[in-house]
């Protein structure tokens, strides 16, 4: 049985912390200097053509570069659109500088940036925090080549590789055996001074959406989205390339798997401290039931918002069109708490 519904969870926000009005001066910043500047270039062209449809006409693009301090300054920019992605704005990074500057900003915080960024610790916190994830091994570039194949054989192949903090699924790779395995690492580590295994687990690929409605005060899950790819697994590839992934919305999920699945992705949320917006990925063990093995890979806090994106997608599913979406987001700079970067969010 597949269910559309999404599920949502209260939450106290806190009062507006800005005047938002048609005429404020909106940067909506993207590309940047990561891996995945041209996925951000995409997400921020769309964003700004809904910031225009929705009425605030002094909204513009800054593509960041390392003078963006003096870009904001000089185009005497009110609030920013965070539609970065990867390194430098994804990591905490843009906004610690935001912080410094006093501009106010979607999303998340410093906080919830740099821990979500980092695959090992956003695994570690959420561990702790009891919920479900996959055994790991962490590997650096010093590690003994032969150590590190007798450590990721105790997991059992295949397994992924990753970089510890690349998004789009840069630096990953799927090895079937051990011989492949050096290969994988050293494309990983190219990308990251440490890199993390996990077993590769045949199922359903699934991805969660969650919002936090700030006028509502509700933290909402969206509708599931699950991912059949041509590619073999959701690599870069599969991910920006037409026709290549099969998108099923809502997943086709027994009731109770699903809603496990979305309150605990609301759970993850609450426990990285994030803030306005993540997206939560699942994996799923075969065969699927209502008490199949299921197990969080990470969590990405700014989403894609191109054509091809996850998040417009399972938000369109509950009834939210792209522009409702652009204008949610928009409102969690709006009520963001001066010190949202250095203290954990409210959820209660």
């Amino acid at each position: 049985m597949t269910v559309s519904a999404s599920v949502s969870m209260p939450f106290q926000p806190h009062p507006p912390a800005f005047a938002l009005t048609p005429a404020t001066r909106i940067a909506v910043l993207c590309g940047g200097m990561s891996s995945e500047r041209e996925v951000s270039l995409r997400s921020g062209n769309n964003c700004l053509a809904a910031l225009h449809r929705l009425g605030y006409t002094q909204a513009r693009l800054i593509d960041m570069t390392a003078d963006v301090a003096t870009q904001l300054k000089d185009a005497q920019i009110e609030l920013v659109y965070l539609a970065l992605h990867g390194t430098y704005g994804e990591d905490g990074s843009i906004q610690g500088l935001l912080d410094i500057m006093g501009l106010p900003y979607t999303g998340n915080g410093v906080m919830a940036s740099a821990l979500t960024m980092d695959k090992v610790m956003t695994k570690r916190l959420l561990a702790q925090a009891g919920l479900p994830v996959l055994e790991t091994a962490v590997v650096d570039a010093a590690a003994p080549m032969t150590a590190t194949v007798k450590q990721v054989g105790a997991l059992g192949f295949p397994v992924m590789v990753k970089p510890f903090a690349e998004g789009s699924s840069v630096g990953m790779s799927k090895v079937d055996k051990a011989c492949d395995l050096p290969a994988a690492i050293e494309t990983a580590l190219s990308h990251s001074p440490y890199v993390m295994v996990e077993p590769f687990v045949s199922g359903p690929s699934l991805t969660v959406g969650v919002l936090d409605q700030m006028e509502a005060g509700q933290t909402v899950a969206t509708p599931i989205l699950e991912l059949r790819t041509k590619t073999g697994w959701y690599d870069y590839e599969a991910k920006y390339t037409p026709g290549l992934t099969e998108f099923i919305l809502p997943a086709e999920l027994p009731e109770g798997l699903t809603r496990h699945i979305q309150a605990k992705s609301i759970e993850a949320h609450r426990a990285c401290n994030c803030y306005g917006v993540s997206r939560v990925d699942w994996v799923v063990a075969e065969p699927v039931s209502d008490d199949s093995r299921v197990a969080i890979l990470e969590i990405n806090t700014i989403p894609g918002m191109t054509d091809l994106s996850d998040l417009p997608a399972q938000c369109a599913a509950m009834g939210m069109d792209y522009d409702t979406l652009v204008q949610t987001l928009l409102m969690s700079a709006v009520y963001k708490p001066v010190n949202v970067s250095r203290q954990a969010v409210s959820h209660a």
